[in-house]
């Protein structure tokens, strides 16, 4: 029997054995959240704590890559603790006898950093351990990479903007600037702030009366391009305007029944927003009466399956579910020649959502 093995004596109790399994489950659910910015966040000293606790060990260091060690616990005098720390880095594999033990942490085959045990711990604690540390980096990178994505898709919402409706938008500006310059700067103002909201850096959430805003100055500018071609109504209740959603859900929507319900109908037709409370949630509704589409169009835009430009909806839905549930997101209905009507409900106030 190896000296590792030894360090186990058939049948002796885990450090946390005689320990309340309630506190067991509460601090290694604490060590899991202590390490969500991974072993670089602010955070990494209480889980090095949590994690000495659980092994009941003299210290405990969490090592990221760059070799830089957060101690919980006193590190005995003359450990060669760097030396084995470098020996994992290089060799991904364990490292050191009891009592001063080196062990890599794996995140999805890739090396993520180190454990280092300093004093007698059993190697059953500590493969325990040892597991629930890589389970709670491998939660951390998942949840990075999900905010990563929502990033980029938000930035390629932001990057939507037809150039079609830009171009024909300064057109309308240029050919104002003479006969009617009071309304050429009116509409140079609306088209600075539609492009100050769309593509600036902001937030993860706005306001419903942030997100009106822009869709009115939005559609000012659709009015002046499309004239009488376009007709519109807006309508929202006072008491859902100081309620919080995401940035940039409503505009889009409102530019979907525009771009694609009533700029290709002959005569135009009517864009209807409206907003009101029922009950505890927030309903925004968004009404065209132009050409519609088939149920299963829309069903495959909204499954991120519709042709390129179509990113809109699609976006709007996953990052509302994201946000508040799978019972929230968008409703669309629409049939061809029949027009569009989106529905979005939202409650009226969620813990974490604040602009």
């Amino acid at each position: 029997m190896s000296e590792q093995e030894q360090d186990e004596p058939p049948g002796s109790p885990l450090p946390w054995s005689r320990t309340d399994p309630a506190s067991v489950l509460g601090l290694a659910r604490a060590v899991g959240d202590d390490l969500a910015d991974g072993l670089a966040g602010s955070r990494v000293r209480s889980a090095a704590r949590g994690a000495r606790k659980l092994l009941g060990a003299e210290a405990v260091g969490l090592v990221d890559l760059s070799g830089r060690p957060t101690w919980a616990g006193r590190v005995p005098s003359g450990t060669r603790w760097p030396a084995l720390v470098d020996q994992v880095l290089h060799t991904e594999t364990d490292a050191g006898r009891p009592p001063l033990r080196a062990v890599p942490l794996h995140v999805h085959d890739e090396l993520a950093g180190v454990l280092v045990v300093a004093g007698p711990t059993r190697r059953a604690a500590l493969r325990e351990v040892r597991e629930l540390l890589v389970a709670a980096l491998e939660r951390a990178r998942l949840e990075a990479s999900a905010e990563h994505a929502a990033q980029a898709e938000l930035r390629a919402l932001r990057a939507e903007i037809s150039p079609h409706f830009v171009y024909n938008a300064l057109t309308v500006i240029a050919s104002l600037v003479h006969s009617d310059p009071e309304r050429s700067h009116e509409l140079m103002l609306d088209f600075a702030d539609y492009n100050r909201y769309s593509l600036a850096r902001h937030g993860d959430y706005t306001t419903v009366a942030e997100e009106f805003h822009a869709i009115e100055t939005y559609l000012a500018l659709q009015r002046a391009v499309l004239g009488e071609r376009l007709r519109v109504q807006v309508r929202v209740a006072p008491e859902v305007l100081a309620v919080a959603i995401p940035y940039l859900v409503l505009q889009p929507l409102v530019e979907n029944a525009v771009r694609h319900g009533v700029e290709p109908r002959t005569g135009g037709g009517l864009v209807q927003v409206r907003g009101e409370a029922e009950g505890s949630d927030c309903v925004i509704t968004v009404d065209d009466d132009g050409v519609g589409m088939p149920a299963a169009h829309a069903e495959a835009i909204l499954a991120g399956r519709g042709p390129a430009g179509s990113v809109g909806l699609a976006n709007v839905d996953r990052r509302l579910r994201n946000v508040y549930g799978s019972w929230y997101g968008l409703v669309v209905e629409t049939a061809e020649q029949a027009g569009t009507r989106v529905v979005v409900r939202m409650p009226m106030f969620a813990p974490g959502v604040v602009p």
